[in-house]
Protein backbone atom coordinates (compact mmCIF):
# COMPACT_ATOMS: atom_id res chain seq x y z
CA UNK A 1 0.00 0.00 0.00
CA UNK A 2 1.33 3.45 -1.26
CA UNK A 3 1.40 6.32 1.30
CA UNK A 4 -0.59 8.33 -1.04
CA UNK A 5 -2.91 5.63 -0.80
CA UNK A 6 -3.12 4.81 2.89
CA UNK A 7 -3.72 8.45 2.99
CA UNK A 8 -6.31 9.03 0.11
CA UNK A 9 -9.53 9.28 1.42
CA UNK A 10 -12.59 8.40 -0.93
CA UNK A 11 -16.28 8.77 -0.47
CA UNK A 12 -18.70 6.69 -2.15
CA UNK A 13 -22.06 8.26 -2.41
CA UNK A 14 -25.05 5.84 -2.72
CA UNK A 15 -24.84 2.45 -0.90
CA UNK A 16 -26.96 0.51 -3.21
CA UNK A 17 -25.43 -2.55 -5.59
CA UNK A 18 -23.24 0.08 -7.51
CA UNK A 19 -21.81 1.97 -4.87
CA UNK A 20 -20.79 -0.85 -2.79
CA UNK A 21 -18.66 -2.66 -5.32
CA UNK A 22 -16.74 0.57 -5.63
CA UNK A 23 -16.28 0.63 -2.04
CA UNK A 24 -14.67 -2.74 -1.91
CA UNK A 25 -12.72 -1.89 -5.35
CA UNK A 26 -11.27 0.92 -3.67
CA UNK A 27 -10.51 -0.14 -0.61
CA UNK A 28 -9.33 -3.20 -2.36
CA UNK A 29 -6.60 -1.14 -3.52
CA UNK A 30 -5.62 0.73 0.00
CA UNK A 31 -7.97 3.54 -0.26
CA UNK A 32 -9.74 4.55 3.07
CA UNK A 33 -13.90 4.77 1.87
CA UNK A 34 -16.64 5.56 3.64
CA UNK A 35 -19.86 4.51 1.98
CA UNK A 36 -22.48 7.42 2.63
CA UNK A 37 -26.13 6.88 1.88
CA UNK A 38 -29.49 9.16 3.05
CA UNK A 39 -31.50 5.36 3.96
CA UNK A 40 -28.99 2.52 4.38
CA UNK A 41 -27.42 -0.27 2.78
CA UNK A 42 -29.40 -1.44 -0.49
CA UNK A 43 -32.52 0.49 0.05
CA UNK A 44 -33.02 1.57 -3.36
CA UNK A 45 -33.38 -0.37 -6.48
CA UNK A 46 -30.82 -2.86 -4.99
CA UNK A 47 -33.62 -4.14 -2.87
CA UNK A 48 -36.91 -5.06 -4.65
CA UNK A 49 -35.29 -6.02 -7.89
CA UNK A 50 -36.11 -8.76 -10.56
CA UNK A 51 -32.49 -9.89 -9.53
CA UNK A 52 -31.81 -11.35 -12.64
CA UNK A 53 -28.29 -10.80 -13.62
CA UNK A 54 -28.88 -9.92 -17.10
CA UNK A 55 -25.83 -10.31 -19.43
CA UNK A 56 -27.84 -11.20 -22.43
CA UNK A 57 -29.41 -7.39 -22.41
CA UNK A 58 -26.88 -5.70 -24.92
CA UNK A 59 -29.20 -4.20 -26.75
CA UNK A 60 -30.25 -0.46 -25.94
CA UNK A 61 -34.36 -0.14 -24.60
CA UNK A 62 -34.08 2.65 -27.97
CA UNK A 63 -35.26 0.45 -30.87
CA UNK A 64 -37.42 1.83 -33.60
CA UNK A 65 -39.97 -0.73 -33.11
CA UNK A 66 -41.57 0.34 -30.15
CA UNK A 67 -42.90 3.72 -32.15
CA UNK A 68 -45.58 0.84 -33.16
CA UNK A 69 -46.47 -0.88 -30.02
CA UNK A 70 -46.29 2.49 -27.61
CA UNK A 71 -49.44 3.38 -28.06
CA UNK A 72 -51.20 0.43 -27.41
CA UNK A 73 -49.04 -0.23 -24.92
CA UNK A 74 -49.85 2.73 -23.15
CA UNK A 75 -53.64 2.59 -23.54
CA UNK A 76 -53.25 -0.80 -21.79
CA UNK A 77 -54.19 -0.23 -18.19
CA UNK A 78 -52.22 -3.66 -17.50
CA UNK A 79 -49.49 -2.54 -20.52
CA UNK A 80 -45.59 -2.78 -19.63
CA UNK A 81 -45.40 1.52 -19.99
CA UNK A 82 -47.04 3.87 -18.64
CA UNK A 83 -46.65 7.87 -18.23
CA UNK A 84 -48.14 10.44 -15.84
CA UNK A 85 -49.88 13.42 -17.46
CA UNK A 86 -47.95 15.55 -15.04
CA UNK A 87 -44.64 14.17 -16.03
CA UNK A 88 -44.83 14.71 -19.48
CA UNK A 89 -43.38 18.13 -20.12
CA UNK A 90 -40.41 17.34 -17.82
CA UNK A 91 -39.81 13.72 -20.09
CA UNK A 92 -40.18 15.16 -23.18
CA UNK A 93 -36.51 16.39 -23.74
CA UNK A 94 -35.70 13.04 -22.14
CA UNK A 95 -37.97 10.86 -24.69
CA UNK A 96 -36.34 13.19 -27.56
CA UNK A 97 -33.06 11.88 -27.24
CA UNK A 98 -34.29 8.51 -26.74
CA UNK A 99 -35.72 8.29 -30.15
CA UNK A 100 -32.37 10.78 -31.14
CA UNK A 101 -31.10 6.63 -30.21
CA UNK A 102 -33.21 4.83 -32.52
CA UNK A 103 -31.63 5.64 -35.56
CA UNK A 104 -29.32 2.33 -36.61
CA UNK A 105 -25.39 3.85 -36.47
CA UNK A 106 -26.09 5.10 -33.03
CA UNK A 107 -28.31 2.33 -31.97
CA UNK A 108 -25.04 -0.34 -33.22
CA UNK A 109 -22.88 1.93 -31.34
CA UNK A 110 -24.55 2.09 -28.31
CA UNK A 111 -25.34 -2.09 -28.46
CA UNK A 112 -21.64 -2.50 -29.01
CA UNK A 113 -20.71 -0.55 -25.64
CA UNK A 114 -23.12 -2.37 -23.64
CA UNK A 115 -21.74 -5.56 -24.43
CA UNK A 116 -18.30 -4.76 -23.78
CA UNK A 117 -19.52 -4.45 -20.05
CA UNK A 118 -22.01 -7.50 -19.70
CA UNK A 119 -19.72 -10.11 -21.19
CA UNK A 120 -17.44 -9.54 -18.71
CA UNK A 121 -19.99 -9.07 -16.07
CA UNK A 122 -20.24 -12.73 -14.46
CA UNK A 123 -16.50 -12.84 -14.32
CA UNK A 124 -15.77 -10.24 -12.27
CA UNK A 125 -18.33 -10.98 -9.85
CA UNK A 126 -16.96 -14.57 -8.84
CA UNK A 127 -14.08 -13.55 -6.96
CA UNK A 128 -16.06 -10.79 -5.20
CA UNK A 129 -19.04 -13.78 -4.19
CA UNK A 130 -16.50 -16.50 -3.17
CA UNK A 131 -14.56 -13.45 -1.04
CA UNK A 132 -18.03 -12.22 0.84
CA UNK A 133 -19.08 -16.16 1.13
CA UNK A 134 -21.98 -14.93 -0.89
CA UNK A 135 -21.54 -17.75 -3.75
CA UNK A 136 -24.85 -19.26 -2.24
CA UNK A 137 -27.05 -16.16 -2.85
CA UNK A 138 -26.15 -16.95 -6.46
CA UNK A 139 -27.23 -19.52 -9.04
CA UNK A 140 -25.88 -19.29 -13.00
CA UNK A 141 -29.08 -21.28 -14.33
CA UNK A 142 -29.89 -19.41 -17.35
CA UNK A 143 -33.13 -17.90 -18.05
CA UNK A 144 -36.25 -18.24 -20.08
CA UNK A 145 -37.26 -15.70 -22.54
CA UNK A 146 -41.23 -17.33 -23.45
CA UNK A 147 -43.52 -16.84 -26.44
CA UNK A 148 -47.41 -16.85 -26.35
CA UNK A 149 -48.22 -15.39 -29.59
CA UNK A 150 -45.22 -14.77 -31.47
CA UNK A 151 -44.74 -16.22 -34.79
CA UNK A 152 -42.04 -19.15 -35.16
CA UNK A 153 -39.97 -16.45 -37.48
CA UNK A 154 -39.94 -13.62 -35.63
CA UNK A 155 -38.84 -15.63 -32.55
CA UNK A 156 -35.81 -16.96 -34.73
CA UNK A 157 -35.19 -13.49 -36.29
CA UNK A 158 -34.84 -12.44 -32.46
CA UNK A 159 -32.62 -15.67 -31.70
CA UNK A 160 -30.25 -15.06 -34.40
CA UNK A 161 -29.86 -10.92 -33.46
CA UNK A 162 -28.31 -12.66 -30.32
CA UNK A 163 -26.36 -14.75 -31.97
CA UNK A 164 -24.73 -12.07 -33.49
CA UNK A 165 -23.43 -10.34 -30.72
CA UNK A 166 -21.99 -13.58 -28.92
CA UNK A 167 -24.99 -14.18 -26.32
CA UNK A 168 -25.63 -17.66 -26.08
CA UNK A 169 -29.04 -19.07 -26.80
CA UNK A 170 -30.71 -21.70 -27.56
CA UNK A 171 -34.44 -22.01 -29.33
CA UNK A 172 -36.91 -24.37 -27.21
CA UNK A 173 -40.15 -25.86 -28.80
CA UNK A 174 -42.93 -26.12 -25.83
CA UNK A 175 -41.92 -29.62 -25.10
CA UNK A 176 -38.40 -28.96 -24.42
CA UNK A 177 -39.23 -25.74 -22.23
CA UNK A 178 -41.59 -28.02 -20.12
CA UNK A 179 -38.37 -30.23 -20.00
CA UNK A 180 -36.60 -27.01 -17.65
CA UNK A 181 -39.52 -26.17 -16.04
CA UNK A 182 -42.25 -28.30 -15.76
CA UNK A 183 -44.61 -25.43 -14.18
CA UNK A 184 -45.29 -23.14 -17.72
CA UNK A 185 -48.44 -22.46 -18.77
CA UNK A 186 -50.19 -24.21 -21.80
CA UNK A 187 -49.96 -20.66 -23.35
CA UNK A 188 -46.32 -20.87 -23.64
CA UNK A 189 -45.18 -22.07 -27.23
CA UNK A 190 -42.09 -21.24 -27.77
CA UNK A 191 -38.60 -20.09 -25.37
CA UNK A 192 -35.43 -19.18 -26.12
CA UNK A 193 -32.96 -20.29 -23.54
CA UNK A 194 -29.83 -18.10 -22.64
CA UNK A 195 -27.67 -20.58 -20.92
CA UNK A 196 -24.68 -18.23 -19.65
CA UNK A 197 -26.82 -15.32 -17.37
CA UNK A 198 -27.84 -15.96 -13.52
CA UNK A 199 -29.71 -14.88 -10.85
CA UNK A 200 -29.38 -14.15 -7.44
CA UNK A 201 -32.30 -15.31 -4.45
CA UNK A 202 -32.02 -12.59 -2.46
CA UNK A 203 -30.56 -9.08 -3.68
CA UNK A 204 -31.35 -7.24 -1.09
CA UNK A 205 -29.52 -10.03 1.31
CA UNK A 206 -26.44 -9.76 -1.96
CA UNK A 207 -25.94 -6.33 -1.27
CA UNK A 208 -25.71 -6.43 2.32
CA UNK A 209 -23.51 -9.31 2.45
CA UNK A 210 -21.06 -7.31 -0.31
CA UNK A 211 -20.93 -4.58 2.09
CA UNK A 212 -20.31 -6.42 5.07
CA UNK A 213 -17.51 -7.28 3.20
CA UNK A 214 -16.35 -4.19 2.35
CA UNK A 215 -16.64 -3.38 6.22
CA UNK A 216 -14.44 -6.21 7.02
CA UNK A 217 -11.80 -4.87 4.96
CA UNK A 218 -11.96 -1.58 6.25
CA UNK A 219 -14.66 0.52 4.86
CA UNK A 220 -16.94 2.77 6.95
CA UNK A 221 -20.31 3.40 6.52
CA UNK A 222 -22.51 6.63 7.69
CA UNK A 223 -26.04 7.43 6.96
CA UNK A 224 -25.85 10.71 5.83
CA UNK A 225 -27.72 12.85 3.24
CA UNK A 226 -25.79 14.15 1.04
CA UNK A 227 -27.48 17.87 -0.13
CA UNK A 228 -24.41 19.77 -1.01
CA UNK A 229 -21.18 18.86 -3.15
CA UNK A 230 -18.39 21.66 -2.32
CA UNK A 231 -15.14 21.22 -4.64
CA UNK A 232 -11.61 22.53 -4.21
CA UNK A 233 -8.69 21.92 -5.79
CA UNK A 234 -7.40 19.49 -3.40
CA UNK A 235 -10.14 17.63 -1.79
CA UNK A 236 -13.97 17.90 -1.87
CA UNK A 237 -16.45 18.61 1.10
CA UNK A 238 -19.73 17.06 0.91
CA UNK A 239 -22.53 18.06 3.22
CA UNK A 240 -25.90 18.05 4.89
CA UNK A 241 -27.80 20.59 6.36
CA UNK A 242 -25.38 20.22 9.81
CA UNK A 243 -22.42 18.98 8.92
CA UNK A 244 -19.49 19.13 6.25
CA UNK A 245 -16.48 16.31 5.41
CA UNK A 246 -13.77 16.61 3.68
CA UNK A 247 -12.69 13.79 1.07
CA UNK A 248 -9.85 13.55 -1.10
CA UNK A 249 -11.65 12.07 -3.87
CA UNK A 250 -15.46 11.30 -4.10
CA UNK A 251 -17.36 8.91 -6.38
CA UNK A 252 -20.85 9.86 -7.07
CA UNK A 253 -23.11 6.49 -7.59
CA UNK A 254 -26.90 8.18 -6.33
CA UNK A 255 -28.77 6.32 -9.14
CA UNK A 256 -32.11 8.02 -9.75
CA UNK A 257 -31.17 10.76 -7.63
CA UNK A 258 -28.25 12.24 -8.99
CA UNK A 259 -29.92 14.43 -11.73
CA UNK A 260 -29.31 18.11 -9.09
CA UNK A 261 -26.34 16.31 -7.76
CA UNK A 262 -24.39 16.66 -10.75
CA UNK A 263 -26.63 19.93 -11.70
CA UNK A 264 -24.93 21.34 -8.45
CA UNK A 265 -21.23 20.81 -9.86
CA UNK A 266 -22.36 22.08 -13.20
CA UNK A 267 -23.57 19.40 -15.82
CA UNK A 268 -26.53 18.26 -17.07
CA UNK A 269 -27.61 14.96 -17.37
CA UNK A 270 -31.00 13.64 -19.22
CA UNK A 271 -31.73 11.01 -16.53
CA UNK A 272 -35.24 10.15 -15.25
CA UNK A 273 -36.72 8.15 -12.70
CA UNK A 274 -37.89 4.99 -14.78
CA UNK A 275 -40.34 3.76 -12.28
CA UNK A 276 -40.31 -0.34 -11.56
CA UNK A 277 -42.53 -2.56 -9.65
CA UNK A 278 -42.12 -6.26 -8.01
CA UNK A 279 -44.62 -8.44 -5.87
CA UNK A 280 -43.28 -11.30 -4.07
CA UNK A 281 -45.53 -14.61 -3.89
CA UNK A 282 -45.28 -16.87 -0.62
CA UNK A 283 -43.19 -20.14 0.12
CA UNK A 284 -45.99 -22.10 -2.05
CA UNK A 285 -44.63 -21.00 -5.26
CA UNK A 286 -40.92 -22.04 -4.18
CA UNK A 287 -41.04 -24.89 -6.32
CA UNK A 288 -42.55 -23.59 -9.04
CA UNK A 289 -39.20 -22.61 -11.26
CA UNK A 290 -35.76 -22.83 -11.26
CA UNK A 291 -34.33 -20.11 -13.16
CA UNK A 292 -35.76 -16.65 -14.61
CA UNK A 293 -38.78 -16.67 -16.67
CA UNK A 294 -39.56 -13.17 -19.08
CA UNK A 295 -42.87 -12.98 -20.81
CA UNK A 296 -41.57 -11.52 -24.72
CA UNK A 297 -45.10 -10.34 -25.42
CA UNK A 298 -45.85 -9.25 -21.41
CA UNK A 299 -42.49 -7.54 -20.94
CA UNK A 300 -42.22 -8.56 -17.06
CA UNK A 301 -39.76 -11.43 -15.34
CA UNK A 302 -40.41 -14.35 -12.61
CA UNK A 303 -37.67 -15.16 -10.74
CA UNK A 304 -37.35 -18.22 -7.97
CA UNK A 305 -35.82 -15.92 -4.74
CA UNK A 306 -35.18 -17.91 -1.27
CA UNK A 307 -38.89 -16.32 -0.21
CA UNK A 308 -40.94 -17.97 -3.02
CA UNK A 309 -41.36 -15.95 -6.62
CA UNK A 310 -40.98 -12.41 -7.34
CA UNK A 311 -42.87 -10.71 -10.26
CA UNK A 312 -40.95 -8.07 -11.51
CA UNK A 313 -41.04 -5.30 -14.73
CA UNK A 314 -43.46 -2.59 -15.72
CA UNK A 315 -41.85 0.59 -16.85
CA UNK A 316 -43.49 4.09 -15.20
CA UNK A 317 -42.26 7.58 -16.14
CA UNK A 318 -42.96 9.53 -13.13
CA UNK A 319 -41.50 11.68 -10.64
CA UNK A 320 -39.67 10.63 -7.83
CA UNK A 321 -41.89 11.99 -5.32
CA UNK A 322 -44.97 11.06 -7.31
CA UNK A 323 -47.01 8.39 -4.49
CA UNK A 324 -46.67 4.80 -6.23
CA UNK A 325 -49.64 3.04 -8.40
CA UNK A 326 -49.32 -0.57 -6.29
CA UNK A 327 -51.90 -1.66 -9.05
CA UNK A 328 -48.91 -1.49 -11.05
CA UNK A 329 -47.06 -4.39 -8.65
CA UNK A 330 -50.32 -6.77 -7.95
CA UNK A 331 -51.56 -6.79 -11.84
CA UNK A 332 -48.74 -8.40 -12.89
CA UNK A 333 -49.92 -11.63 -10.86
CA UNK A 334 -52.76 -11.55 -13.79
CA UNK A 335 -49.90 -11.41 -16.27
CA UNK A 336 -47.76 -14.42 -14.43
CA UNK A 337 -51.05 -16.50 -13.98
CA UNK A 338 -50.84 -16.54 -17.89
CA UNK A 339 -47.17 -18.03 -17.89
CA UNK A 340 -47.00 -20.22 -15.05
CA UNK A 341 -49.67 -22.70 -13.58
CA UNK A 342 -51.23 -23.12 -10.21
CA UNK A 343 -50.28 -19.33 -8.99
CA UNK A 344 -52.91 -18.06 -6.31
CA UNK A 345 -53.64 -14.75 -5.21
CA UNK A 346 -51.21 -13.57 -2.36
CA UNK A 347 -53.32 -13.07 0.81
CA UNK A 348 -51.84 -9.16 1.28
CA UNK A 349 -50.98 -8.41 -1.98
CA UNK A 350 -49.74 -5.11 -1.08
CA UNK A 351 -47.45 -5.87 1.48
CA UNK A 352 -45.98 -7.63 -0.75
CA UNK A 353 -45.62 -4.91 -3.01
CA UNK A 354 -42.46 -3.05 -3.70
CA UNK A 355 -41.51 0.43 -6.19
CA UNK A 356 -38.34 1.46 -6.90
CA UNK A 357 -36.92 3.55 -9.46
CA UNK A 358 -34.37 2.98 -12.25
CA UNK A 359 -31.94 5.53 -13.14
CA UNK A 360 -32.52 5.80 -16.88
CA UNK A 361 -30.60 7.60 -19.70
CA UNK A 362 -31.78 7.57 -23.16
CA UNK A 363 -28.95 5.75 -24.71
CA UNK A 364 -29.39 3.12 -22.16
CA UNK A 365 -25.86 3.64 -21.25
CA UNK A 366 -24.11 4.31 -18.01
CA UNK A 367 -21.98 7.03 -17.28
CA UNK A 368 -19.03 5.90 -15.77
CA UNK A 369 -15.81 8.14 -15.57
CA UNK A 370 -13.99 10.79 -13.70
CA UNK A 371 -16.15 14.31 -13.95
CA UNK A 372 -15.01 16.30 -16.76
CA UNK A 373 -14.25 19.28 -15.01
CA UNK A 374 -13.34 17.99 -11.81
CA UNK A 375 -9.98 15.64 -11.59
CA UNK A 376 -11.42 14.39 -7.88
CA UNK A 377 -14.65 13.62 -8.57
CA UNK A 378 -15.75 10.26 -10.42
CA UNK A 379 -18.74 8.90 -11.72
CA UNK A 380 -21.02 5.43 -11.32
CA UNK A 381 -24.70 6.15 -11.96
CA UNK A 382 -27.53 5.77 -14.68
CA UNK A 383 -27.28 1.91 -14.91
CA UNK A 384 -31.43 1.77 -15.63
CA UNK A 385 -32.22 -2.33 -15.82
CA UNK A 386 -28.51 -3.10 -15.70
CA UNK A 387 -27.44 -2.14 -11.95
CA UNK A 388 -27.14 -5.70 -10.63
CA UNK A 389 -25.98 -6.44 -13.42
CA UNK A 390 -23.11 -3.97 -14.03
CA UNK A 391 -21.83 -3.93 -10.01
CA UNK A 392 -18.94 -6.08 -9.92
CA UNK A 393 -17.44 -4.42 -13.52
CA UNK A 394 -18.40 -1.16 -12.72
CA UNK A 395 -16.62 -1.18 -9.45
CA UNK A 396 -13.66 -2.66 -11.06
CA UNK A 397 -13.59 0.37 -13.99
CA UNK A 398 -14.20 3.31 -10.70
CA UNK A 399 -10.91 1.63 -9.12
CA UNK A 400 -8.85 1.77 -12.00
CA UNK A 401 -10.13 4.93 -12.70
CA UNK A 402 -9.26 6.43 -9.60
CA UNK A 403 -5.74 5.13 -9.58
CA UNK A 404 -5.07 6.12 -12.80
CA UNK A 405 -4.92 3.07 -14.51
CA UNK A 406 -5.74 1.70 -17.65
CA UNK A 407 -9.22 0.10 -18.01
CA UNK A 408 -10.24 -2.83 -19.06
CA UNK A 409 -12.94 -1.50 -21.44
CA UNK A 410 -12.80 1.27 -23.12
CA UNK A 411 -15.07 3.58 -21.48
CA UNK A 412 -15.19 6.54 -24.21
CA UNK A 413 -19.10 5.57 -24.58
CA UNK A 414 -19.35 6.31 -20.82
CA UNK A 415 -17.82 9.49 -20.59
CA UNK A 416 -20.54 12.24 -19.09
CA UNK A 417 -19.46 14.70 -22.11
CA UNK A 418 -21.78 12.94 -24.35
CA UNK A 419 -24.03 14.60 -22.26
CA UNK A 420 -22.42 18.12 -21.99
CA UNK A 421 -20.76 18.76 -25.74
CA UNK A 422 -19.26 22.16 -25.00
CA UNK A 423 -16.87 20.22 -22.28
CA UNK A 424 -15.58 17.94 -24.86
Amino acid sequence: MSNMQSNNKVAVIGAGIIGINCAIELQQRGYQVTLLDKTGIGQACSKGNAGHFATEQVFPMADAKLLTQLPKMLLDPLGPISLSIKYLPKSLPWFMQFLANMFNKQRLSNTKALRSLNERALAYYQPLLQAANAQHLFSQNGSLLVFEHTELTQITAIQQSYLAQNVKVSLLTREQALMLEPNLSPNIRYALHFTDVGHTINPLVLSQCLANYALSLGCQFQQFDVNDIIHHSNYVAVSDKQHTHKFDQIVIATGAWSTSILAKLGYKLPLIAERGYSLDLNAQTLNKLSRPVASAERRFIITPMSHGLRLSGTAEFASLSQKPNMRRATMLLQHAQHIIQGLSSPTQPNENAWMGCRPSLPDSLPVIGKAPKHHNISLALGHQHLGLTLGAITGKLIGQIVSGQQTDVDITPFCLTRFNKSLR
